[in-house]
Formats: structure tokens, C-alpha cells, sequence
């Protein structure tokens, strides 16, 4: 058995240098940097829509309990760097994250719908590649 001194605190653990995610079944070092784009890879992120969809990709990953470490928003695609529990697979959590934001951005903007035909924000693709932290 392998043993090593590490303390916790609220879902994290700290051993020594190394800082791991924990649940209550897993510990987990995971980290993964997520591309994609809007519909039509439209240069519709910009401005007030750009700070929004930061603050709803925060707000999501908050209410799911994962951690996003890094985050870009240009104006036409967003790099997610992000770390989340074992119980999510990874096309569910963009999944997630690209029709929850989705779903507010349509709300909050109508206008988007003039430039996005067909209801859909995000492209259906996306890019991962797990990442060291």
C-alpha cells in the first residue's frame, strides 16, 4: 500500500506541491483544454456577449462543482483549460457547457438569432487534449 501525508479542504487535496481535486470517492488530478467555436465559426463574440459567456461558463462550472483554470473567449471560438471529477466523461461536460451557455446567451441576446439561423450556437465539433497542470 502506498501512503503519503496529504491534508484536505471543501474538495481539494494538498500534497506537497501537487493539488488534487477529491470527491467522495475519488481523488483525481485531471485536466483537459476544450476548444470550439460558435455556429458557422461567426466573429459574434465580442463585447458585452464575450463578458456573458464568461461569466456563464464561471457560473456553470460553480453550479457542477468542477474548476475551470483558464479560460479565453475570442471572437470567434473559446479555449476552456479545466479540471473536473471522473464522474463527468468528457463529451458530456462540453455538453454541458456549450448547451447550458447556449440556452442563456439565446435568452439574454435575442439579437444573436440574427446572425446564428437554425437555433444552434456553438458548432457541433470540438478539440481536447488532456493537459498537464
Amino acid at each position: 500500500m502506498i501512503s503519503f501525508s496529504c491534508r484536505r479542504q471543501e474538495g481539494i487535496v494538498y500534497t506537497g506541491s501537487m493539488v488534487l481535486r477529491g470527491t467522495s470517492h475519488a481523488v483525481c488530478d485531471t485536466k483537459y483544454h476544450l476548444v470550439w467555436a460558435p455556429k458557422y465559426r461567426k466573429w459574434i463574440l465580442r463585447g458585452d456577449l464575450q463578458v456573458r459567456v464568461e461569466e456563464i461558463f464561471d457560473e456553470i462550472a460553480w453550479s457542477l462543482g468542477f474548476v475551470i483554470e483558464a479560460l479565453e473567449v475570442s471572437v470567434d471560438h473559446v479555449h476552456v483549460f479545466s479540471s473536473f471529477p471522473p464522474r463527468y466523461s468528457m463529451a458530456r461536460m462540453v455538453g454541458m457547457l456549450k448547451s447550458i451557455s447556449a440556452g442563456g446567451i439565446f435568452r439574454e441576446h435575442p439579437e444573436v438569432r440574427k446572425h446564428l439561423w437554425g437555433g444552434e450556437f456553438w458548432e457541433d465539433g470540438y478539440f481536447v487534449r488532456t493537459a498537464r497542470g
